[in-house]
């Protein structure tokens, strides 16, 4: 199921057959579901943790270090999919509103490779 042919839907569609086969939907509250999330988040982290900028950037070269930050990016996703389930927000939609936020905030000609943001 690669990006190119695979729709949210579909993704959250999955997300919630999985939750209903193990009878989860009871500790899937939005609190439990974000924190989660963070947990997943920190856990996505410490493939990264103490590594410069640039080994960072050549994790990926090495096929089992990608293939356990590919897993920990997955668990983070899963629950991300599942909080969208648990709340009905349509993730394309937050995200295409998130991003014209963005935009009118940090217009590309004020901001173009800078890295800090001095208000």
């Amino acid at each position: 199921m690669p990006d190119a042919t695979t729709t949210v839907a579909t993704l959250r569609e999955a997300m919630s057959r999985f939750v209903a086969e193990r009878d989860w939907e009871r500790f899937h509250s939005p609190k439990n579901l974000s924190m989660g999330a963070a947990v997943e988040a920190a856990e996505l982290m410490e493939h990264f943790l103490w590594l410069e900028n640039e080994a960072s950037r050549q994790l990926g070269e090495d096929a089992r270090k990608k293939e356990a930050v590919a897993d920990e990016i997955a668990d983070e996703a899963c629950y991300l999919l599942a909080l969208c389930n648990t709340l009905g927000i349509d993730l394309s939609e937050a995200i295409v509103a998130k991003l014209a936020k963005n935009a009118s905030k940090y217009p590309a000609e004020a901001y173009r490779g800078r890295y800090r943001i001095d208000d």
